[in-house]
């Protein structure tokens, strides 16, 4: 069974900042791309970072700068490190799993929120 789990959303002002996990079971890790998407009230879900089983990374023009993501292979998480967060970044932050750039497996989804 696959499952992807998400954690460490939360609440926060503006400029500070938050660390995303999400750990994988019963995928063959090291194969798959990893990513993040967001979802915003009354918007379509979108692609805010994605790293390859190789390591390359690519951003949504909107975080660049801003976030980085990352994987440890050891121990089948990815991580999305986001900092100088803008009331804009909040939405629920779903982990995504692709094979071959297809979106394969999602996680359950964590609630950012960037407010004063």
């Amino acid at each position: 069974q696959v499952q992807l789990v998400e954690s460490g959303g939360g609440l926060v002002q503006p400029g500070e900042s938050l660390r995303l996990s999400c750990a994988a079971s019963g995928i063959s890790f090291r194969t798959y791309g990893m990513g993040w998407y967001r979802q915003a009230p009354g918007k379509q879900r979108e692609l805010v970072a994605r790293i390859t089983s190789g390591g390359s990374t690519r951003y949504a023009d909107s975080v660049k700068g801003r976030f980085i993501i990352s994987r440890d292979g050891s121990k089948n998480t990815v991580t999305l490190q986001m900092n100088s967060l803008k009331p804009e970044d909040t939405a629920v932050y779903y982990c995504n799993a692709d094979y071959d750039s297809t979106p394969q497996y999602w996680g359950q989804g964590t609630q950012v929120t960037v407010s004063s």
